[in-house]
């Protein structure tokens, strides 16, 4: 698998990875469902390096029982007070184990529609990219307002992203209202209204499948 458009340290994103594949290992040894999820899962599709954390996602009552697989796998447990998510460390890098993702379904249902990907030579369940992006742009607020991620994840997989799908999921949000506005001036995603019929003098065109977006 390549990993694309990265300015990490080679050193920085082989470590990862590595802690990658452990937790992953950990977590289907001790029979705890999951799925990559996050940077990894775009990672797993050919999009930008994996960068700060590695996601998984599992269901809430499989909590307790990952953390303690990470645990005997020689991590170092972390329980943040959110309440959505429980934390290992491997050595520097974090694993986050996550069962409420913002703007998603329950997990359940995310492990549901995963994916089984090659990844690093190995068969993993990998949550859908689309519930990837939406949950990216969905966490977004005032607080948390960073374009850089999503905008390279974007750009590597455009071609493996429903957008009108993604757009549609998205509308509440003022944020991803903006990313879009964003894509759209460089390029990446047609106006959301070039999905419309046109009027010409002679009548009005069919409407065109804008291709990216579904």
């Amino acid at each position: 698998m390549r990993a694309m458009g990265s300015s990490q340290p080679a050193a920085e994103t082989t470590q990862i990875i590595e802690t990658l594949k452990r937790s992953a290992a950990a977590l289907r040894d001790a029979e705890v469902p999951f799925a990559l999820a996050g940077s990894v899962a775009c990672w797993a599709r050919g999009g930008p390096a994996p960068y700060n954390d590695v996601d998984f996602a599992v269901r809430e009552q499989d909590g307790e029982r990952g953390l303690q697989a990470l645990v005997d796998a020689g991590m170092r447990p972390e329980r943040p007070p959110e309440g959505w998510l429980v934390k290992a460390w491997d050595d520097d890098v974090l694993v986050d184990l996550i069962w409420d993702f913002s703007g998603l379904p329950a997990v359940d249902e995310l492990l549901s529609r995963s994916e089984e990907l090659s990844v690093q030579a190995q068969p993993l369940p990998v949550m859908a990219l689309d519930d990837v992006v939406v949950s990216q742009l969905c966490a977004m607020d005032e607080h948390a307002l960073n374009f850089a991620a999503p905008l390279a994840i974007a750009r590597a997989l455009r071609e493996q992203i429903d957008w009108r799908a993604v757009r549609g999921r998205t509308a509440h949000s003022p944020y991803a209202r903006g990313f879009f506005t964003m894509l759209e001036a460089l390029g990446i995603v047609q106006p959301a209204d070039a999905t419309r019929p046109v009027e010409h003098a002679r009548g009005a065109a069919p409407s065109v499948r804008v291709v990216g977006e579904g």
